[in-house]
């Protein structure tokens, strides 16, 4: 199944408060779930930079991938991407293919 990356940025408000974080993330992801069931959650991080959260996640479509950004972004990302990512080794492969 495809993979993506789900890069989140929040407003400063959002991430004040931990228990509200925290309840804030669970409805987020029960919202995607119940909207993209078919979406395997593989890895949830907090980051420096300028976004606040990545995840990683497989798909079935790159449509889904769309609607899981934009329930992200209906719940209060002030932005939030994903971006199709390949394995490695998958990218090797395709090197090799079309090396002359």
């Amino acid at each position: 199944m495809p993979k993506f990356v789900l890069m989140t940025r929040l407003s400063p408000e959002a991430v004040h408060d931990a228990k509200v974080r925290r309840a804030m993330g669970r409805e987020w992801l029960n919202k995607v779930k119940a909207a993209c069931p078919e979406v395997k959650w593989l890895a949830h991080y907090a980051i420096l930079g300028p976004y606040d959260f990545m995840d990683v996640y497989e798909a079935p479509t790159v449509e889904t991938a769309h609607k899981v950004s934009l329930i992200s972004r209906a719940e209060g990302a002030v932005s939030a991407e994903s971006w199709q990512a390949l394995p490695y080794e998958e990218f090797l492969g395709l090197l090799e293919e079309v090396e002359p």
